[in-house]
């Protein structure tokens, strides 16, 4: 079964190679695949785009390698929902599973990927041990960590090829994740709690192996501690169903799931965001099916409400300031984080948000974190209403600017709004550039700048 896997991944990557030829020079190099987890729009093209139909599954995985780690061989199309059910059979997983289903392995490392347990394993590509990427020049290039393309690849986002193979090391788990609610009145507690988790990966003598949190309001903050076990010490939760992860946050102090509902908790309403759409009101809940509670539904629903202007126009009959759309995930220092909130809720004002502690093992040339470092991811996603200036973008270029501050970083998955001097500083473009030119000669491949600001 694995050599028939190899073949069909190598027959993939040759109708990729077909295809990326068939696109004229002076078209801009895309994916042609339906579904997208980015939140930024893209100019429309006519033009073919790349076709990755045949690498969206997993290749092998090797549970039990000669030496080293476990790893699975992944095309860089596969979601982690794919991913997932492959390695769990075999008491495994990737050592980060981003929130979302439906994203996929390839656009977690070119993108920035990041979970629970990134306190401890760092982002998605830090567990990559090789790749293959398909680069603006039409060849498939094997690079490994210390290559030059290895190491500028993620945060790049397409622009300096695509990974249509990685093989990633995997980490045993067990049946069942207990949870811990701890609650915090104060950032600054919050804060030192993090650290301490960080350091010692344990709290009050019980090992962490999964750390994240939310802000529901000031003053009200809650970090969740979970601990792999095999032992069942009540029934398992089911957040799937009619009950909604995030409120059990603040009704409980303890809880059970089993790992696969663990590791999609947050995807069944999208953290929360599917409120907007009603998912949560209990009798419109009993009427969607199960199946279809899942954030890649919410994310086409999302797409009809862009293309038909429906939440606008339903503003502007109600009178209601027109609204901005906020939605972003950032990094700052862990002592820099209630700085961060205590100015967002005055100048922003959206709750809850989510909490995330990273430490980046190394560092990396397109993201700059500093190795070593306790980051809180804060995550953001709605809209504010914000009048006549909405359509400036006030509110982000003010995040923008606040994260700049505090040392932190902004994630490239959604709208970003910098001049190109300063865009090029905090991601290290002339880094990227030099990497890019040797890959991509011709300049097939569309620039980070034109993806992330210019929406291009």
């Amino acid at each position: 079964m694995a050599d028939r896997a190899w073949e069909e991944h190598e027959r993939a990557v040759d109708r990729l190679a077909s295809s990326y030829a068939a696109i004229p020079r002076g078209e801009p190099v895309r994916l042609a695949k339906q579904t997208t987890n980015l939140f930024r729009a893209r100019t429309a093209s006519a033009a073919p785009g790349l076709d990755v139909s045949g690498l969206t599954g997993v290749i092998e995985v090797d549970p039990h390698p000669a030496d080293g780690p476990p790893t699975a061989d992944v095309q860089g199309m596969c979601t982690y929902e794919d991913l997932v059910d492959a390695t769990l059979p075999h008491g495994l997983v990737p050592h980060v599973v981003p929130q979302l289903r439906t994203i996929t392995l390839g656009g977690a490392v070119t993108g920035l990927g990041i979970e629970s347990t990134s306190f401890r394993n760092g982002l998605p590509h830090e567990s990559v041990l090789e790749m293959d990427v398909f680069t603006g020049a039409g060849e498939v290039v094997t690079t490994r960590p210390g290559d030059d393309l290895f190491d500028a690849f993620p945060n790049s986002y397409g622009s300096l090829g695509y990974a249509t193979r990685l093989r990633i090391a995997l980490e045993p788990v067990p049946a069942y994740v207990a949870l811990r609610h701890l609650r915090f009145d104060d950032a600054g507690l919050l804060t030192k709690t993090i650290e301490e988790i960080t350091a010692t990966r344990e709290h009050d003598g019980q090992p962490v192996h999964g750390l994240d949190g939310v802000a529901f309001a000031p003053g009200e903050y809650y970090l969740t501690l979970a601990r792999w076990t095999d032992g069942m010490s009540l029934e398992p939760s089911d957040y799937a169903g009619q009950q909604v992860y995030y409120r059990s946050i603040r009704e409980r102090d303890t809880d059970l799931l089993t790992m696969y509902d663990y590791l999609w908790r947050w995807d069944t309403d999208w953290f929360w965001c599917s409120g907007a759409f009603g998912a949560q009101h209990p009798l419109l809940r009993r009427l969607w099916p199960r199946r279809l509670r899942r954030s890649d539904v919410y994310m086409r629903l999302l797409h009809l409400d862009r293309r038909f202007a429906i939440a606008d126009r339903l503003d502007r009959r109600a009178g209601r300031p027109l609204r901005e759309r906020v939605v972003q995930d950032i990094e700052v220092p862990v002592d820099r984080l209630p700085e961060f909130l205590d100015w967002f809720d005055a100048e922003v004002g959206m709750r809850p948000v989510w909490l995330c502690p990273l430490v980046a093992k190394r560092s990396w040339a397109t993201y700059p974190l500093e190795p070593g470092t306790t980051y809180v991811n804060v995550g953001f996603w709605g809209t504010v209403h914000v009048g006549p200036d909405a359509v400036d973008a006030p509110r982000n270029r003010a995040i923008e600017a606040k994260v700049h501050e505090l040392g932190g970083h902004k994630s490239l998955y959604s709208e970003a709004f910098y001049d190109r001097d300063t865009f090029d500083d905090l991601y290290n473009v002339a880094h990227l550039t030099e990497v890019k030119r040797r890959y991509d000669p011709d300049d097939r491949l569309t620039t980070l700048y034109d993806k992330a600001v210019r929406s291009r």
